[in-house]
């Protein structure tokens, strides 16, 4: 591609050749005619001489050989063990005795799509989907998480400290091992809004998810949408009667995932890791209690502020029709 400051363009190129192979003219002339050095006069001249008009336009800078690249046997075991390990540049460098930037060229080159693009268990792309409208899918998913000790937990004290101020803050089971218990994060997200609703309960018995669920079907009601399916896993209290009792009189279709298939409902899986990553373990927190406090907080910020990567950095709100009085 011509550069900006670049005194010949294609046309003025065939001018400057046609003055000295068509006119005669001296390459000196021609050059001082067109401001550039004899030197390059004669390049263009000459080109023109051996390709005519299609040779005053831009070439490859690119060699035409490359001692230095590697050896197409390296790169076939390269793509072997990526398609076969599905390892990263750095474990398969480690292995092959290559630098990862290397492997890192190698995999670019062939477009092999990245680790985090594929299914871990067939290895193949994952297929994205997203419903069309709000509440044609909802997935519910529990997520199991520690309780902090009053006065912080090892994020604050130190794993050593904090195991010592766990045992004076909390009752002590057999092997003098400390019980502070669990929280129980029950998550509901709608597939086309990404719209959440998530409470923190004792535990994930079949009447807990139940009423979590009534509430949550409740939220999403009360923010206009229609909720005809729900996707969760094969938890015991999703495979309840309890469960398919409440969802049947709503005229709602239960889905359930396939055993092991953890990322069929990655949507809610997402969620649960972005909850975590911008909540629980978000900054040090003194107690369970100061965590709890932050929880609705963020909740409302996920909701109705923060921008979502997959909705074009819009909030899930964003996505759902008047919604209006819902931003403050």
């Amino acid at each position: 591609m011509t550069h900006a400051n670049a005194p010949l363009t294609p046309a003025g190129r065939l001018r400057l050749a046609r003055c000295v192979v068509d006119d005669g003219w001296p390459l000196r002339r021609a050059a001082e005619r067109f401001q550039v050095s004899v030197a390059t006069a004669q390049r263009w001249a000459t080109r023109y001489r051996i390709d005519g008009q299609a040779g005053m336009t831009d070439r490859s800078s690119r060699p035409r050989t490359n001692p230095n690249r590697t050896p197409t046997r390296t790169e076939r075991r390269i793509i072997k063990v990526r398609v076969l390990r599905r390892w990263g540049p750095a474990r398969i460098a480690f292995l092959l005795h290559l630098v990862p930037s290397t492997v890192h060229r190698v995999l670019t080159r062939y477009r092999l799509a990245r680790l985090a693009h594929l299914d871990r268990a067939t290895g193949q792309p994952v297929r994205r989907y997203e419903h069309l409208a709000p509440g044609e899918l909802v997935h519910v998913d529990i997520k199991k998480l520690g309780n902090i000790p009053d006065g912080g937990g090892h994020r604050i004290h130190g794993r050593q400290a904090g195991d010592v101020h766990k045992r004076a803050s909390t009752t002590l089971r057999r092997h003098n091992k400390p019980v502070i218990g669990y929280s129980y994060l029950h998550n509901a997200v709608d597939d086309h809004s990404r719209l959440a609703y998530s409470e923190i309960l004792p535990d994930e018995r079949k009447h807990t998810a139940t009423a979590f669920w009534t509430r949550a079907h409740a939220f999403f009601r009360a923010h206009g949408i229609t909720v005809k399916r729900v996707l969760t896993d094969n938890g015991a209290c999703y495979r309840s009667q309890p469960w398919h009792e409440t969802l049947t009189a709503a005229g709602i279709t239960h889905k359930r995932t396939r055993p092991y298939r953890p990322q069929t409902n990655g949507k809610v899986e997402r969620f649960n890791r972005t909850l975590l990553e911008e909540w629980a373990y978000a900054r040090p927190y003194q107690s369970e209690t100061e965590r709890r406090d932050a929880f609705t907080h963020w909740l409302h910020t996920y909701n109705y502020h923060r921008g979502h990567t997959a909705l074009a950095g819009q909030p899930p709100a964003s996505r759902v029709p008047n919604l209006t009085g819902h931003y403050s």
